[in-house]
């Protein structure tokens, strides 16, 4: 357990030299970016272990593997984000432990959170999760809406019961006009974000960028970036 809290503190060490020099680059404080470690296929010892270290965001995209560990951890002082693409019929289970769920991509998902939340008691912080790569009236091949219709689900948060509208998030796509072109597509990211704050000042939230492109997402903008492989190691192949 010494050797995985060292190198653990390490990688941690590397990842905030890195955001430190993203920040200086673009001109921003350090303390305008906030890393979120996505803790997705690692044991809740590891999360026990980036809690000693000063890592208050995590994240888990399944709920299956993130029910049990944040019920293991519930004594720790952390928020936690929802990443992955969510049915339905898990809401309920996600609106038990998350804080914030950052894939929200359909009106349908807005009223399965809603309710949960409004059975657990509990507000949801949510981000709009938008699909640089898709049409409008379709999703992105990793989740997300179509920006033509972000106001629309925007406003559907807004007006849902026990949840909040904290922002935006998106994956770098790897197709269509923006794939390869990670700066860029943060960059209109961030056009859509000053759209929604220009009514909504509160929903300042950005969240993009990851452990490969964290620098682009610093510099086009993003207040969070979610950061797995560089902290915690290569994930094994599974099969």
């Amino acid at each position: 357990m010494t050797d995985r809290r060292t190198e653990l503190a390490e990688n941690l060490a590397r990842v905030e030299e890195r955001i430190a020099s993203a920040c200086a680059a673009a001109g921003r404080k350090r303390e305008e970016v906030t890393l979120i470690v996505v803790t997705k296929t690692y044991p809740a010892s590891d999360v026990r272990l980036l809690h000693e270290l000063g890592v208050r965001h995590v994240a888990e995209n399944k709920d299956q593997e993130a029910a049990p560990k944040a019920a293991a951890c519930s004594d720790l002082s952390l928020t936690w984000h929802f990443v992955g693409q969510l049915q339905t019929n898990k809401a309920r289970s996600v609106a038990g432990y998350a804080d914030i769920v950052q894939s929200v991509d359909r009106p349908k998902l807005v009223r399965a959170l809603s309710a949960a939340a409004v059975h657990a008691g509990r507000e949801l912080g949510c981000l709009v999760q938008v699909a640089l790569d898709a049409e409008s009236g379709r999703q992105g091949d990793r989740g997300g809406v179509a920006p033509g219709d972000v106001e629309e689900l925007a406003a559907a948060v807004d007006e849902a019961p026990g949840l909040r509208l904290d922002g935006l998030m998106t994956v770098a796509p790897l197709a269509g006009p923006y794939a390869g072109r990670q700066q860029a597509a943060f960059e209109r990211l961030m056009e859509f974000s000053s759209r929604l704050r220009a009514d909504r000042p509160a929903a300042n939230m950005v969240s993009a960028g990851m452990s490969a492109d964290l620098e682009q997402a610093v510099a086009a903008g993003a207040t969070h970036v979610r950061v797995g492989t560089a902290v915690l190691g290569v994930r094994p192949r599974l099969g």
